[in-house]
Order: C-alpha cells, then sequence, then structure tokens
C-alpha cells in the first residue's frame, strides 16, 4: 500500500453551518447567540447552533428548556432546509472556482485532491478559499481547512483549529499533531469503540498507534478496524464504493399536526417523495416499510412488493401498512414522528417481471404516467400533477430533511 511522503487531500468543514447561513441571511442575527429548532413552538431540541451559542454552553442536540436556562437570550430560528440546500450550491460553486471538488461529504463538509502547485502552496490554497467565500457569499460564513496525506487525517486536521482554522499536518510532522488529541476525536472511534478499546488497554492515541492493523481488525471485527490503522499512519486509502440500500423520508409533526389524520397526510406525502427518488436514481424497490413514534411509544409495519416504482402500486401498499399500524390506536393518539421506507432495491435492468400476480401490462401504464408527472413537475418546477391529492403540511420541508450523508435537491421541496 501506498504511502506518500507530501501533503495529497484537502478537508472543508463549514462552521456551523446552518446557524451562520441564517446569520447571513438576516444581519440582526450576527453576533447574537442562535440555535436552529425543527418548527417553531412545541417541545423540541437545538438541531445546530451559532458560535455565540456554542461559546455560552449550547450544544447541539440539547433540548429547547436546557439550552434557554443556560442562555437565556438565545435565538430560537426554525430551520430552512431549501435555504441551506441553497447556500452549500453557491459556496461548492466559489470553492470550485479556486480547486476541482473531489467530493461532497455532507451539506457542510467536503474534499479535494491537490496538484503538484497546491500542494506546495497549501496556505495560498485556503486563503484563496476563504476569500472566495468572504468576498461573493459573505463573511458570515466561515470554514476550517485541513490538510494531510489521506483524507482521513485531512478530515481530523480540519476540526482541531475551528472556527475558521488552517491546519497543515505533513507526513514528516506525523503522528505529533495526532498525538495532542483524545480517542474521541477520531472519525469512527464513537462511545461504545472507545470502550471497547479501554478494555483492551487503548485509552491514549498513542497506544492506539502502537497497535497492529489485524489487531483494530479484530476489535472493530471487521476491515474498517484495519482501514482505520492504515489511515491514521499515513497510507493512501480510499473507501470502497457502497451501493445505495434504500430511500425513505421522516418527519417531526409539528404540535398542531399531530392528529392520526395528519400524520397518515404526511405520510403519503413522505412515500410519494421517496418514490420520486427512486425514480429519478433508475431504481425499483421490493419492500415498504412505514414507522410511527407517538406519545404511548412506537409502531413499526413493512410488506413485501414485487419490483414496482410507480405511485399508485406504493400508496396502494401503504394504505394497507396504515390500516395494519394503526388498527389499534384511538383518535386521542398523538404522533410525533412518521417514517417511509423503500428498500430491497434493484436497478431497471435487472427488474423481473412477478409472472404470479401478471400485472405487468397494468404496471407499465401506471409507471408511464408516473413519467409523465415527473417531467411535468420538473418542467414547472414543483408539484402540478400528482396521483391523488396533494396536501404539504403547515411548515413545509417535507421530504427535505437534511442528513449527514444526504444533501436534498430542489425537487424535494416540491
Amino acid at each position: 500500500m501506498r504511502k506518500p511522503d507530501t501533503i495529497e487531500h484537502l478537508y472543508l468543514d463549514f462552521d456551523g453551518f446552518f446557524a451562520s447561513v441564517e446569520q447571513l441571511r438576516n444581519p440582526a442575527l450576527r453576533g447574537r447567540p442562535i440555535g436552529i429548532v425543527p418548527y417553531e413552538g412545541g417541545r423540541s431540541c437545538i438541531i445546530a447552533c451559532s458560535r455565540e451559542a456554542k461559546a455560552r454552553g449550547v450544544k447541539n442536540i440539547m433540548m429547547v428548556d436546557e439550552a434557554k436556562r443556560i442562555c437565556r437570550d438565545l435565538v430560537l430560528v426554525p430551520q430552512k432546509p431549501d435555504l441551506y440546500r441553497r447556500a452549500h450550491n453557491a459556496l461548492i460553486s466559489q470553492i470550485g472556482s479556486v480547486i476541482p471538488v473531489d467530493q461532497v461529504k455532507s451539506i457542510d463538509e467536503l474534499s479535494c485532491k491537490l496538484d503538484e502547485r497546491q500542494r506546495a502552496d497549501p496556505a495560498g490554497v485556503a486563503a484563496a478559499i476563504k476569500r472566495a467565500i468572504r468576498y461573493n457569499i459573505g463573511a458570515s460564513i466561515t470554514c476550517s481547512i485541513g490538510f494531510a496525506a489521506n483524507r482521513h487525517l485531512a478530515k481530523i486536521a480540519s476540526g482541531t483549529q475551528k472556527p475558521d482554522g488552517l491546519s497543515i499536518w505533513r507526513p514528516e510532522a506525523m503522528p505529533a499533531p495526532l498525538l495532542k488529541l483524545p480517542l474521541d476525536d477520531i472519525p469512527g472511534i464513537g462511545k461504545r469503540m472507545e470502550i471497547r478499546l479501554a478494555k483492551a488497554g487503548i485509552t491514549t492515541m498513542a497506544a492506539l498507534l502502537a497497535t497492529q492493523p489485524k489487531q483494530l481488525r479484530a476489535l472493530w471485527n471487521n476491515v474498517t478496524g484495519e482501514r482505520l490503522w492504515y489511515a491514521l499512519h499515513g497510507y493512501a486509502i480510499e473507501a470502497p464504493p457502497t451501493e445505495r440500500g434504500m430511500f425513505g423520508h421522516a418527519r417531526v409533526l409539528p404540535p398542531d399536526a399531530r392528529m392520526l389524520t395528519d400524520a397518515k397526510t404526511i405520510s403519503r406525502l413522505l412515500l410519494v417523495k421517496s418514490a420520486r427518488r427512486v425514480r429519478r436514481a433508475g431504481y425499483y424497490t421490493k419492500s415498504i416499510s412505514l414507522w410511527m413514534q407517538y406519545y404511548e411509544g412506537s409502531g413499526f409495519a413493512s410488506l413485501t412488493l414485487p419490483q414496482v416504482n410507480d405511485d399508485q402500486a406504493l400508496l396502494t401498499a401503504l394504505a394497507s401498512l396504515w390500516e395494519r399500524l394503526t388498527s389499534r390506536l384511538t383518535s386521542k393518539t398523538r404522533v410525533l414522528r412518521v417514517g417511509v421506507t423503500l428498500g430491497d432495491l434493484t436497478t431497471a435492468n435487472n427488474r423481473q417481471l412477478d409472472f404470479l400476480l401478471d400485472d405487468d401490462s397494468e404496471r407499465q401504464k401506471w409507471e408511464r404516467l408516473g413519467s409523465a408527472l415527473d417531467r411535468l413537475n420538473i418542467k414547472y418546477g414543483k408539484t402540478v400533477a400528482s396521483v391523488g391529492f396533494w396536501e404539504p403540511p403547515p411548515g413545509g420541508n417535507v421530504g427535505g430533511k437534511i442528513s449527514f450523508t444526504r444533501i436534498p435537491s430542489a425537487e424535494d421541496f416540491w
């Protein structure tokens, strides 16, 4: 395995991305502690916070009541996923004017490969990126950048000088910068793994680096541990490609839309948006799952399907799951969260006919209709036609959730 003798990767992490975008959009929020919440009103948690809020002790995933006790003047701002998506795209464009973006890792993280000129002047590259963002987007949005021999080390480096930081970890200086860090600063080492490492006598970075590849493989019970060893020791290691396993959406329901009727309407929208993503990616699905979380507990139901991707087949399956899941609930049930998942995916060219069901002719009609509706909605940039009713709930953003590995497209907000 190759071990680079120079820096080859840049990793960029935006600082408090959601909050900084809100401060860019609204000058009145600049310099103030703000917390991003899923919806306005009701009991919820902080999903992101500004550097001013962090300095006062507010943390992500902290309940709003606790955050307000710690920081009385905390400003709560309902999330705006489409705004963050558009800001992300604008920032990617600016960074791309300085250096080609190799991989977009999440809505607020990306990596780049360095050419010979960029390796010679990493500080200059970082300054050019920060300058492009400051003058072409706005000073409210900052980023922390790390350079290292591989992407994993560059990612770790990017987090060591936040906010608005720059860390250059040249191979000849390693492993000194790593030795200063606690184990939980390393991507891939969570609380459970830290406990497992401690049982093996590994409690410091020095002890972790002193292990052997097979030892970490055994501790992780898979090749991930071995790959981490090589990454931490500066080898050029690339993550293997992954196959898509599912498409799905979930939503926390706002306080005034938690009746079963509300949850049913939202689950329907979540399904249609999931189905659109399945079709855009060229897949069929063979399973559908519906789950709900309510005050008294939770429920889950799934169904095996022939290979389908049209709304009619999937909505019919959802109706069946809904009846199964809610048959024992009462009209007083309040739903906190609902989600839909389409799994067991196959690509279009691997689709097989279901000879037992013998409905392929009918399926093809619905598939053609679905494709026509998709084209019509794309043409107008919004949902102008759908199978059945289309009633987005208060607050919007159904299907537009941003997760660590997923950045929604414009179509997800229609």
